[in-house]
């Protein structure tokens, strides 16, 4: 949807956090499509069922539908930022990343954080992709 103020366009993913905590899963103002931190979100507003690999997948799939709806798709991919509960888990989000991100092979971030929004999350990952103009 296009903003009335501006040019700018939003996508959503029907996240609850959405509206709750009033932000766009991901906003494109010219060529830049910035997407906000994705937790692992089922369609029904519950968290995705699994290890951190499978709720990575999950991350990925919203991340990659949300630059899609804005007319990019997962090689316009240049930053990534993954946020994991456990250090154990970076193998498996690694790989889960490279599937979606790694012919983009954009500049990313892992790091440990202490806690997300939802104690049984176990991954967020934010993106930003870069149009050709």
């Amino acid at each position: 949807m296009t903003s009335p103020n501006n040019n700018r366009q939003r996508a959503t993913s029907g996240s609850p956090y959405e509206i709750q905590f009033g932000f766009a899963r991901a906003v494109r103002d010219g060529n830049r499509i910035i997407v906000a931190g994705t937790g692992p979100v089922a369609a029904d507003g519950s968290t995705t069922p699994g290890n951190a690999a499978a709720q990575a997948e999950r991350c990925c799939a919203l991340i990659v539908a949300a630059i899609e709806e804005l007319g990019g798709d997962a090689n316009d991919v240049i930053r990534t930022r993954m946020f994991l509960t456990d250090p154990a888990d970076q193998d498996a989000v690694g790989a889960v990343h490279a599937r979606y991100f790694g012919a983009a092979k954009p500049a990313a971030t892992m790091v440990g954080a202490a806690w997300l929004c939802r104690a049984e999350w176990k991954v967020e990952i934010e993106a930003e992709a870069l149009l050709s103009e």
